[in-house]
């Protein structure tokens, strides 16, 4: 038996028992070891291979759950999909090509003022300036530190973050046009085949062990499906501002898997960083929404989103 939004009644009860909080948290880390695996697969499988695993095995298991309809879509609904799977890729590959190159904490910081930018930016508030400072004064001691950091894989990380900011945007526009997780079976898909070339051709013949198949499917489900579902579950019944507060909290994540996984030891300047991004990116979501809840208490209308939440994190 399956819900509205196609997932099985029996794990989305089994999720509804854990506190919100913790189901947050466990996505988080479902994420970031997902990604501690990912990077471990780099020296049999190229990074683009195995995002095509990853992707290929979320689709999969999000199609058979969600059953998304194809029917009476117009070609807007299918420009803002594929754009919304060509970013979602494109964030991916990019991470990923960052991870191979950079300790998994400082990849996934950089990738995280993506986010943090849009909300800013987006905001014309005088305390903004003081999180994009602080955010500013993390890449600062990343660039005053004196251990090598590979550019490219500094540059990959950057690019990873536009991404991500796109993936946001265009995660508004796909929430509109397709019902819950529809837009996001949809866009792996999409993401899937753009993919499928580099790819394959980077994988070649590894990519028909089954074992690394196996690492692939783990990928995929502890990096996609694990995190949406629990932090779909926990939006709807916890505030977005708490929520968002709680996902300021993956480049820390990051930093800790890679430390415990792949033993990467991060300096002191480079924990500082983390901790900039990680405090900007709390203090901007806690007063965004503090300033969103007066405008709404103001106004005589009701312009809620569909569950009246952010979109969850990067998949």
């Amino acid at each position: 038996m399956r819900s509205s939004t196609g997932t099985p009644l029996s794990l989305r009860s089994a999720a509804e028992a854990v506190p919100a909080t913790w189901l947050v948290l466990i996505g988080i880390i479902s994420v970031q070891t997902g990604a501690g695996v990912a990077k471990g697969l780099f020296e049999q499988l190229p990074p683009t291979a195995v995002v095509w695993l990853r992707l290929l095995t979320s689709a999969v298991i999000l199609v058979i759950l969600v059953r998304p309809a194809l029917r009476a879509r117009t070609r807007g609904d299918w420009a803002v999909v594929i754009g919304y799977g060509t970013a979602l890729a494109l964030m991916n590959v990019f991470i990923y090509q960052a991870f191979a190159r950079i300790p998994l904490g400082l990849a996934v910081t950089i990738e995280y003022l993506g986010p943090l930018m849009i909300a800013i930016l987006g905001s014309r508030r005088r305390v903004d300036l003081l999180w994009a400072g602080l955010a500013g004064a993390g890449v600062a001691a990343l660039g005053l530190e004196r251990a090598d950091l590979d550019p490219v894989g500094v540059l990959f990380a950057v690019l990873a973050a536009a991404a991500w900011a796109g993936y946001i945007l265009l995660s508004a526009a796909t929430g509109q046009r397709f019902s819950g997780a529809s837009g996001l079976a949809i866009g792996s898909v999409v993401g899937v085949v753009l993919l499928g070339p580099p790819g394959i051709a980077e994988g070649g013949a590894a990519l028909l062990d089954w074992r690394l198949a196996l690492i692939g499917l783990a990928v995929g489900v502890l990096s996609s499906v694990v995190p949406y579902t629990l932090e779909l579950t926990a939006l709807r019944r916890m505030p977005p501002r708490v929520f968002g507060i709680l996902m300021s909290l993956q480049p820390a994540a990051a930093a800790l898997v890679g430390l415990v996984l792949l033993g990467e030891m991060l300096t002191v300047w480079q924990w500082l960083a983390v901790a900039c991004v990680i405090a900007a990116s709390a203090g901007s979501t806690r007063t965004s929404s503090r300033n969103d809840d007066r405008e709404r208490k103001g106004s005589t209308e009701t312009p809620p989103s569909e569950d009246g939440s952010p979109p969850p994190g990067p998949t």
